[in-house]
């Protein structure tokens, strides 16, 4: 039986498929993409927050790593906080002209969602 490295204190966790570190995988960088009809959605909401919006974009298809990058660059561009949640980005505030702009500049087919 091959003895197959699960953990290194030096390099974390270990894929066991190309056997680079978790983050650095190159077996599972196809399968991270989200599915969907290629449109992304801007939304609004309030649930679950004490009445504070955030702004919502969703479908956008790109990997976990490429995804946080995107969000980095859209909250300097709003001059506001968020965080990448299950694959959807949350801008705090109601930036939702400002963001489908930005993401229309950057060739994405972008849809205003909600009401």
């Amino acid at each position: 039986m091959k003895a197959v490295l699960v953990y290194s204190t030096g390099r974390g966790a270990i894929c066991q498929g190309c056997g680079n570190p978790i983050g650095q995988c190159a077996c599972r960088a196809d399968t991270d993409l989200p599915r969907g009809d290629g449109t992304v959605r801007v939304s609004r909401e309030t649930k679950g927050r004490k009445g504070k919006g955030v702004t919502l974009i969703s479908g956008v298809p790109l990997g976990a790593e490429a995804l946080a990058a995107l969000t980095k660059e859209l909250k300097q561009r709003c001059g506001s906080g968020g965080t990448v949640k299950d694959g959807m980005i949350e801008i705090q505030g109601d930036h939702r002209d400002r963001l489908l702009v930005e993401l229309q500049s950057r060739g994405y087919r972008v849809k205003m969602a909600g009401g």
